[in-house]
């Protein structure tokens, strides 16, 4: 019995260790996979809470638009009501066992600017979900980039290391040999441990920032990995130029919801002397069930009653919407200067992107030169070693000063690609400052 059991559980087993072989290996495959930048941007726009919250903005804003509007609708409302005792003598009005009523809005001045509040509110809204994408495209983009560049220094430092350990073992040969003192077998050591703490660094700022994508997308910790290729050439950009087609999308948010309150602030002052025109129609179902209404009237009571008109409300004391235009008013008043508020940061913000910029320009463009003439000392003291061994050679250098070149070499490569991750972040910012990121965003979905 044992036996055949066991037989059984056999084949069972086997299909379980393939399906995880087969799963490790799809996961395998993910974590392999290169991730474009357009997807990593559409997957954090999709994930990302403030663009939710931003969308739902809008769905409020566009339900508060057709309420402003419906209110020209005629609404229509049905009642019933059958008496419950026998009513007795004149109640006053006629009993009716249902009615009907249509009412609407027919002409107002302040409802005019009610609407057009309501469609400036909207398109603050879109304005506000715009400036949320172009944040999170922005955050997920730099995340990103410089993953990208984490990783090609970090593998930068991998060939440092090696040269480093060659160094020490070089300078551990020359020390036993009484050729050089202990002390630069120390300072081998050092750089040594220079270089392993430097990629301790990487290592950790590479890891945090795949949490950082991971948190932005949704996908897997250590499922991305950057794919070069899909980063777009990033254009060199100054605040000194003409502002893009496309204005900055906060400072525009804030405007229009200043506009916004502005017209609400004109709607609740003149509901306060305006008249405005209402349409009304009411039909009644009268009934002369458990009533004895006939008694009071010289004819019959009528079955079916409808009246319809148009009244003009005109308000002669309203001490309510007067209060409530002044607090619309003030509202308004504070949504303008923060809107003017805002787009003097803007300014400065431009500024000083403008500023840095330059002198993030001047660095980069001073590492480059710094890593070539690092290569060409390298390339020197290489020609130098392969004709020391020749006749004619005039210096005659030690094996060790090839790995110091080459550890230079190296240095001078991280150097020059750190000073590149921090220009194109910069020129990104300004690029989101000035409204014109969406033309390269726009480059990231071109095959």
């Amino acid at each position: 019995m044992t036996e055949r059991f066991e037989t059984r559980r056999k084949p069972r087993q086997r299909w379980r260790s393939l399906l995880a072989g087969l799963g490790l290996a799809s996961l395998a495959t993910i974590a392999q996979a290169q991730v474009p930048l357009s997807t990593v941007v559409k997957l954090a726009q999709r994930n990302s809470s403030s663009v939710r919250i931003a969308e739902a903005d809008v769905s409020k804003a566009r339900a508060q638009l057709a309420e402003s509007r419906d209110v020209l609708i005629p609404t229509i409302e049905l009642g019933t009501g059958v008496p419950v005792f026998p009513e007795v003598g004149f109640t006053g009005t006629p009993p009716s066992i249902w009615d009907a009523t249509v009412q609407s809005l027919v002409f107002g001045v302040p409802q005019k600017r009610y609407i057009d509040a309501a469609r400036l509110g909207l398109e603050a809204a879109m304005a506000s979900l715009h400036a949320a994408k172009e944040q999170v495209a922005l955050d997920a983009s730099t995340t990103y980039i410089e993953l990208d560049t984490v990783n090609r220094e970090l593998k930068a430092t991998q060939q440092q290391e090696g040269d480093a350990n060659k160094l020490v073992a070089i300078e551990q040969q020359r020390t036993m040999a009484g050729v050089d003192p202990l002390s630069d077998l120390l300072e081998a050591k050092l750089t040594a441990a220079q270089i392993r703490l430097n990629m301790l660094h990487l290592e950790t700022r590479a890891t945090t920032l795949s949490k950082q994508l991971s948190v932005q997308t949704g996908l897997p910790s250590g499922t991305i990995s950057p794919d070069r290729a899909s980063i777009p050439q990033i254009p060199p950009v100054s605040g000194d130029l003409t502002v893009g087609k496309h204005p900055p999308a906060a400072p525009g948010s804030a405007e229009l919801l200043a506009l916004s309150k502005q017209e609400t602030a004109k709607g609740d002052a003149e509901v306060s002397y305006l008249p405005q025109l209402v349409f009304q129609a009411q039909y009644l179902r009268n009934t002369t069930l458990l009533n004895t209404v006939n008694d009071f009237f010289k004819k019959p009571l009528p079955a079916n009653n409808f009246a319809s008109g148009i009244s003009i409300q005109i308000p002669v004391f309203d001490m309510l919407h007067r209060a409530r235009a002044r607090a619309s008013a003030a509202e308004a008043l504070r949504a303008t200067v923060e809107a003017q508020e805002a787009q003097r940061q803007h300014e400065v913000r431009i500024a000083t992107l403008t500023s840095s910029l330059r002198e993030l320009s001047t660095e980069a463009e001073i590492a480059r030169l710094k890593e070539e003439i690092s290569a060409q000392k390298l390339k020197s003291v290489l020609t130098q070693l392969q004709m020391g061994s020749g006749a004619g050679a005039q210096t005659q250098l030690s094996p060790k000063a090839a790995e110091l070149a080459r550890i230079d070499k190296w240095t001078k490569y991280e150097d020059s690609l750190e000073a590149n991750l921090n220009l194109n972040k910069a020129r990104l910012d300004l690029l989101h400052a000035l409204g014109d990121m969406q033309e390269w965003m726009n480059e990231l979905h071109t095959p």
